[in-house]
């Protein structure tokens, strides 16, 4: 198998990591959101995660003087990423689970444009075919099946917030790749989560104090230390190692799977079980992405 073959393969097994992780705190998202500003929540969580991921970054030696020139590509980066959280968790007070899944699982086609205007990096028939299959399977979630209300988009104010977030989404995996300079996964992770840590501090500082900490229930902890190691420490490591090895679109094709996990977990948690409607949007969601699987067209690079 050629080198290429192979890192793109790791790209993808990445991937399908990434998507079991970060399903997981959208359910768990969904349980705490109208506990704890989402501000609060997710400064706090991008804490402990740039302290996690910088002390692995220096004990796999990674920290090197290179790495900390020009600092104003982590504080573009981490703006997005931690814009993409806040909305996250602000869109799940009002929107189920299921439903924020499905509009993230738009991030691919919002990360196929970007990345034809910022890296030129142009789509195959099969991938622009992939992209408007997935985009109608989210539409058909998150309508709930109605073709009027998609005709007058009725869409929910969660729903709503976290498409803003989705485009800041799609704007850090192209970012990513635009702005990085050749740094170790977990050097250039630790810079991303630390400049977002300090913009979320000073954006959130009076939702910080006004936070009881002390008498927050158990599971917002939970939630908290998932989201700053699993979902954060873990995937952003795991997204920031793809998208050297994979297009923006492939990398971001793989939030297909997000609707699919969250459903199960949902029916696992004894939430809710998806309507037929929504069944079949995901099934739409999964097509989209073994089409995208499928597309066997070499990257060709920014």
């Amino acid at each position: 198998m050629p080198l290429t073959d192979r890192e793109a393969l790791r790209g993808h097994l990445a991937m399908l990591a990434f998507s079991v992780l970060v399903s997981v705190s959208f359910s768990l998202g969904g349980m705490v959101a109208g506990d704890i500003a989402p501000a609060a929540l997710n400064a706090v969580r991008f804490a402990i995660a740039a302290t996690v991921t910088g002390i692995i970054a220096a004990a796999l030696g990674q920290l090197r003087r290179a790495t900390f020139d020009a600092p104003w590509r982590y504080v573009i980066i981490g703006a997005f990423y931690g814009a993409y959280f806040v909305l996250m968790f602000e869109g799940l007070k009002t929107a189920p689970p299921v439903s924020i899944s499905a509009i993230f699982t738009l991030s691919p086609l919002l990360s196929g444009v970007l990345a034809w205007a910022l890296l030129r990096q142009a789509s195959t028939p099969r991938m622009t075919l992939a992209l408007g299959i997935g985009a109608a399977g989210a539409l058909l979630v998150i309508f709930r099946g109605d073709p009027g209300a998609m005709l007058r988009f009725e869409i929910g104010r969660g729903e709503a917030t976290f498409l803003g977030g989705c485009v800041s989404y799609a704007l850090f995996a192209v970012g990513s790749r635009r702005l990085n300079r050749g740094e170790a996964t977990f050097a250039f992770s630790f810079a991303v989560i630390a400049a977002a840590t300090g913009l979320l501090f000073v954006y959130g500082w009076a939702d910080i104090r006004g936070t009881d900490w002390a008498a927050l229930r158990p599971m917002v902890w939970v939630t908290i230390l998932y989201t700053a190691l699993a979902a954060g420490v873990v995937t952003t490591a795991l997204q920031l190692f793809a998208v050297m090895r994979l297009p923006a679109a492939k990398v971001m094709a793989y939030s297909y799977l997000a609707p699919t996990w969250v459903a199960l977990w949902e029916a696992m948690l004894g939430h809710s079980i998806p309507s037929p409607s929504t069944l079949a949007g995901v099934g739409l969601t999964v097509l989209a992405l073994i089409l995208l699987l499928r597309d066997g067209r070499v990257d060709p690079g920014p």
